[in-house]
């Protein structure tokens, strides 16, 4: 079974929103997370999507899912905390409804520009190996400030930028959830810093350069003008 696990949790504060969260944004009176949604509802190979939405938005997240005829919607759960406690509410939930040699993809609700391939490589990538990480290679240098101040900079032809979805098998990233918890640590950044810290070899796809994460106004306005390209190759065809 492969489940997606959409994080929808955030506030948007750098979106600088004030009526709603950035991921109920609308373009072409769509929200964004139905965007990022439908990808994965419209894939044969995803059985199931968990949600995982601010709490007192989920009675509109209910909405939209009716409004948009979303038909794999399992459940939507409480975010929590943080962001690691978020997507272990989501695990929860999947529990439910997979095994531990499941596939679950760890997405961002605000990361409506991922492709059907990225979706399909990752899944064959976490039956093959156990997780898969999407990433993008690293486009500019990276500087990194060592404990005695000194700068490290690694080759460029090495470096990747993990973005999402980072998928596993359920009872791996479920297990290592369980003990982040135990030792009370919740601030984790994201599910493959979890778990490589608790010593998991991990796997990688190259996935589209425009998975960004909608974070800002100048990440809206991006995902905008690729929309449009988009629906002018659906018309025009170029």
């Amino acid at each position: 079974m492969n489940i997606a696990v959409v994080f929808a949790g955030g506030s948007g504060k750098r979106m600088n929103t004030v009526a709603k969260p950035k991921q109920f944004l609308e373009l072409n009176s769509k929200p964004i997370i139905v965007y990022t949604l439908e990808i994965f509802d419209n894939l044969p190979e995803i059985d199931g999507i968990i949600i995982v939405c601010i709490e007192d938005w989920i009675p509109y997240m209910h909405k939209l899912i009716r409004k948009f005829e979303l038909s794999k919607i399992l459940e939507v759960v409480p975010g929590g905390a943080t962001g690691q406690d978020s997507i272990y509410n989501g695990l929860v939930a999947a529990k439910k409804y997979g095994k531990d040699e499941s596939v679950v993809l760890i997405h961002d609700g605000v990361r409506p520009l991922i492709n059907e391939k990225a979706i399909l490589d990752n899944i064959k990538m976490t039956i093959e190996t156990g997780n898969c990480i999407t990433c993008i290679p690293a486009t500019e240098t990276f500087v990194v400030r060592q404990d005695d101040g000194s700068l490290q900079i690694p080759t460029r032809a090495n470096s990747l930028i993990a973005r999402a979805p980072q998928s596993f098998r359920l009872g791996d990233i479920f297990s290592a959830h369980e003990k982040a918890r135990a030792e009370n640590k919740h601030d984790f950044i994201d599910s493959c810093t979890m778990m490589s810290y608790y010593g998991h070899k991990l796997s990688t796809i190259i996935g589209p350069m425009e998975n960004i994460k909608i974070t800002t106004p100048t990440d809206f306005f991006v995902f905008r003008a690729i929309e449009e390209v988009h629906e002018n190759q659906q018309i025009f065809g170029f």
